[in-house]
């Protein structure tokens, strides 16, 4: 597997609202801009989606694929991995991890790890995984701040 990237941020909201949203798969296309579609194919008995079929389009990459996900009780860690290669991925594994702060923030902390399908040099992958994870960070902070977020 890839070497895994790690990026953090600092959301205005506690734990459980960013958790709230994460888990939220049906409305990620409303918030991210690289997400078309998603379907939820399979729940745990609790509700919380066990795999989820993602339709994207990053301009210079499409793909569809199964992701399946497990989550720590408290929901302070989210973590899935792909259920089998797609077009472009081979693998991949990713997390958030979120730490409630004093101040009634969240640190999140995304970990991911992608094996493309395609080849592309390791620095070309490197740079395309950070911006990625910077991406999806600022929309997800920018999601949870927005008024009327609260899950």
């Amino acid at each position: 597997m890839a070497d895994s990237s790690t990026q953090s941020i600092v959301v205005g909201a506690p734990p459980d609202q960013v958790a709230g949203v994460i888990c939220d798969f049906a409305r990620y296309p409303e918030w991210t801009d690289a997400v078309r579609r998603v379907e939820v194919v399979e729940e745990y008995e609790d509700g919380y989606a066990s795999q989820v079929r993602f339709t994207i389009d990053a301009g210079v990459m499409a793909d569809e694929y199964v992701l399946a996900y497990e989550y720590a009780e408290d929901l302070t860690r989210i973590e899935w991995h792909l259920v089998a290669p797609s077009t472009m991925q081979k693998a991949q594994r990713g997390s958030y991890d979120l730490v409630g702060n004093p101040d009634g923030t969240t640190t999140v902390t995304y970990t991911l790890e992608v094996e493309l399908s395609v080849g592309m040099l390791g620095m070309f992958r490197r740079k395309a995984e950070r911006m990625i994870m910077d991406t999806a960070l600022k929309q997800l902070k920018r999601r949870v701040e927005a008024p009327g977020a609260a899950q």
